[in-house]
């Protein structure tokens, strides 16, 4: 380690800033406009400026100083696993269920099962739903 290095690690440790943060998730996306869509309207999430201005990025605010950039290019049909997913808390679970039913966006528990909400062993309830691209999102009460 350098003294650079060493010096930044105790500046980051004097702070208790983490050393490393997450700053936005990328998704490779068919189409921009369903996916944007949906992440507007269902996800409720804000479009923010993109820098490249191609017509094939949207970026939306997930949460100060949280990103989510959506990349046009991907095949029609990937394989998604609900074991790989991001997730995001709202504060009435129920509330979002009625808005993606409205949405005529269908719900699953952690092992897959339509319809059915999970509970964690600590009592948060969870829900995964799929994007347009069949990225699995989970949605939980834990706020």
């Amino acid at each position: 380690m350098t003294q650079l290095d060493s010096a930044q690690a105790q500046t980051t440790a004097a702070t208790d800033k983490p050393a490393i943060k997450f700053n936005h998730l990328a998704l490779h996306v068919h189409d921009l406009k369903k996916s944007s869509a949906f992440y507007e309207q269902v996800m409720q999430f804000k479009k923010i400026p993109e820098p490249f201005k191609d017509g094939l990025h949207d970026w939306f605010s997930i949460g100060d100083p949280y990103q989510l950039h959506l990349i046009q290019g991907a095949p029609k049909e990937i394989y998604q696993d609900i074991t790989r997913h991001f997730c995001f808390s709202v504060p009435s679970l129920v509330a979002f269920m009625e808005r993606i039913r409205k949405h005529n966006i269908g719900y699953y528990n952690s092992k897959g099962e339509p319809g059915k909400v999970n509970v964690r062993a600590d009592g948060v309830k969870q829900i995964y739903i799929q994007d347009p691209d069949g990225y699995w999102i989970e949605v939980n009460n834990e706020y």
